[in-house]
């Protein structure tokens, strides 16, 4: 199976060469580009408020341009019409080959979700264990549907399950939610078809199968570690189940199902076969590694072919996507219009998240077009510490310092890119270093994140107890994923 490309595809032009304001030159000038293209991010987003993409977009010109790129190499020209500037090709090269993986994966979300797929798994889960595992039947609920949903779906869907479970035992509702929210969080950070992951992939060019092999890995003793917090803190703070949040729950559902009908969608009486949900959900994630296997295991052949087809990212997701179409829409009642209608709204929320991976991809491009990625990356292997603990670090820092999981994972991509490309890396080392940028971009959650305020509003937790509780349950995710991938970057 082909490698996503790496999308810093900028021209080789000598940094330096006529730049609009050159004022530096060296490598402590460039480290000095760099350190102000950081702190002015840093700026934008966390003091003016600047929507992430702006941020990104105008620091990376401007670190472009004081790092000596002409306004030719940074936009091209209208003379040449087939020349590609450093922007187009740092945003087209990332986004070329992401776009598809979020958005089929994107929709694929949505259709388990308004087919009720999630209540099916919460649901029999929660049977199978009893009330007594009702937590661990939480947990795995989260791990296992926020494979294809993102983090705040999977809240809004599965926080009246957690509702119930709680209201039933009389007993805190941390003990339900906080191993729901580590599943949610650990397959939002770790594991493809997430936008991190992939745009990590995408930026550092690591087979997919690799991310979703080292995720697994990564993620789930971090995960567990989660999980024995979430027992642990939540028997010593008790937080009743929000009664408003109950009551508004239920008035939320009412109203998805009148839309559903007005989308031509009739809830069906008999629940979706838990097979079903789990066929759907493990089939991409089945085919890709099956390809990446085979990629190693398997001499060059026709077999081999078929088998990487089939395990390329965007055929697995498009064959699951048909599955949930058909299994979950047309075979109980959809018609082609409600799934036409509910697939389009689903990609709404998505431009932000796609903007944003692309306007990393452009900063990646114009940090290596100009030499401050060279400058970097000399200076990083003077520092003597190992790249996966720098790419831990870089991360942590600047998801602390503004909030977002996804601006710290393109940030830190494109800084330590240059550190990957000078050695013979493997690509299960790169797929842990990039283990390491994700579970730097979950450190810490705190009022500047927006899944802050989100768990505090959903489950009715105060300020206070969501920096003791959902705060340091993100840092023993982080801190935990990040010890398994280092210690496994000794082997690999």
């Amino acid at each position: 199976m082909s490698s996503l490309p790496l999308a810093a595809t900028a021209p080789e032009a000598p940094p330096h060469t006529g730049g609009l304001l050159l004022l530096i030159d060296g490598t402590a000038g460039l480290l000095t580009v760099a350190a102000i293209g950081i702190a002015l991010l840093l700026f934008l987003i966390i003091k003016v408020r600047l929507q992430p993409f702006v941020a990104l977009l105008g620091v990376s010109i401007a670190v472009g341009l004081l790092a000596g790129l002409s306004v030719t190499e940074l936009f091209g020209t209208v003379q040449r019409s087939d020349a590609v500037s450093t922007i187009e090709s740092g945003m087209g090269g990332i986004l070329g080959h992401v776009a598809i993986i979020i958005g089929l994966g994107t929709m694929l979300g949505a259709i388990l979700e308004v087919s009720g797929g999630a209540e099916v798994l919460a649901s029999r889960l929660l049977n199978l264990f009893g009330e007594k595992r009702a937590p661990l039947a939480m947990g795995l609920t989260g791990l296992i549907f926020g494979i294809p949903v993102f983090f705040d779906v999977g809240i809004f869907v599965l926080a009246p399950i957690v509702y119930a479970a709680a209201k039933r035992s009389g007993k805190s509702i941390l003990l339900y939610c906080l191993p729901l929210l580590a599943g949610l969080s650990m397959t939002h950070a770790f594991l493809p078809p997430h936008p991190g992951p992939v745009a990590a992939a995408g930026l550092l060019h690591v087979d997919l199968g690799w991310v979703i092999l080292m995720g697994i890995i990564c993620g789930i003793p971090a995960v567990l570690a989660a999980w024995a917090y979430s027992a642990w803190i939540g028997r010593r703070i008790f937080v009743a189940v929000p009664q408003d949040m109950v009551e508004a729950a239920a008035e939320a559902k009412q109203a998805v199902i009148e839309e559903q009908r007005t989308q031509g969608v009739v809830p069906r009486e008999d629940p979706v076969p838990l097979g079903t949900v789990l066929g759907i959900i493990g089939t991409p994630l089945i085919l890709i590694l099956a390809a990446t296997f085979s990629s190693i295991a398997l001499d060059p052949s026709t077999g081999r072919s078929v088998i990487e087809f089939f395990g390329s990212p965007f055929v697995a997701l498009t064959i699951a996507l048909v599955l949930a179409y058909y299994l979950l829409g047309i075979r109980r009642g959809w018609s082609r219009k409600s799934l036409e209608t509910v697939s389009t709204a689903s990609l709404k929320p998505v431009g932000n998240i796609l903007l944003v991976v692309g306007a990393g991809g452009v900063f990646g491009a114009i940090l290596k077009a100009s030499g401050v990625a060279q400058a970097l990356s000399d200076t990083f292997n003077d520092v003597g510490l190992p790249v996966i603990v720098l790419s831990y670090l870089i991360s942590v820092v600047l998801r602390v310092a503004q909030g977002s999981a996804t601006v710290a994972i393109v940030t830190t991509a494109g800084i330590v890119a240059p550190l990957l490309s000078e050695g013979h890396h493997s690509q299960a080392f790169v797929a842990l270093v990039i283990m390491a940028i994700s579970a730097g971009s979950i450190f810490a959650s705190h009022v500047n994140d927006g899944g802050f305020w989100m768990v505090a509003k959903y489950f009715g937790i105060s300020e206070r107890d969501t920096l003791k509780t959902w705060t340091v349950l993100e840092t023993v995710l982080s801190v935990a994923g990040f010890v398994v991938a280092a210690v496994l970057s000794v082997f690999v």
